[in-house]
């Protein structure tokens, strides 16, 4: 489906696929991806992530000052090999609308799938991560007076915490990682 920004500009936007069933039985069947900011003092950075619904593990991510297409396709190409039938659920933001990161998606055999306008839960499973991840470090340290070194080191170390130490019940009490590697 077809629209146009109010600038005049075209963008896609496809269904919702996922249709909030945030169950897997496999690895990289579905996965979900978004942006949230990062707050410290008077500046913001932004976190774009991909997050595998299976395990909850984020299987990539980009730290960056701007939130623009370039920013969500870098974050796109670290993604592995991924199997054919893999879905990739986001929000329907400016940058995952636009027609060269849908051409991307595409090229990568992927089937994009997008939440409703203006429903957050479409898209539970990264939001509850990027709420995990601010409550957990710049909320709960107070992370003000800071450094962009410093913030992107706190993302770089609380994805690795939450990747392969931070248990999860729904994961039998597991961390993603193991939780794969037991699986596999």
């Amino acid at each position: 489906m077809k629209k146009r920004k109010k600038n005049g500009q075209p963008y896609a936007v496809v269904d919702n696929i996922l249709d909030r069933n945030f169950q897997s039985d496999h690895p990289l069947e579905k996965l979900v991806t978004d942006i949230t900011y990062l707050p410290y003092g008077q500046k913001q950075l932004y976190l774009s992530s991909i997050l595998d619904v299976y395990n909850g593990e984020v299987i990539a991510f980009t730290i960056g000052d701007k939130q623009d297409t370039d920013f969500v396709l870098h974050t796109l190409d670290q993604l592995p090999t991924l199997p054919e039938n893999c879905v990739l659920h986001s929000d329907q933001g400016s940058v995952y609308t636009s027609y060269e990161y849908q051409k991307a998606v595409k090229t990568k055999g992927i089937t994009m799938s997008m939440s409703r306008k203006g429903t957050p839960a479409d898209n539970a499973s990264i939001e509850s991560f990027h709420s995990s991840l601010k409550s957990e470090t710049f909320y709960l340290n107070s992370i003000d007076r800071t450094t962009t070194a410093i913030v992107e080191r706190t993302v770089i170390e609380y994805i690795h915490y939450y990747n392969n130490i931070r248990i999860q019940t729904k994961l039998n009490n597991q961390s993603p990682i193991n939780y794969r590697q037991l699986a596999v």
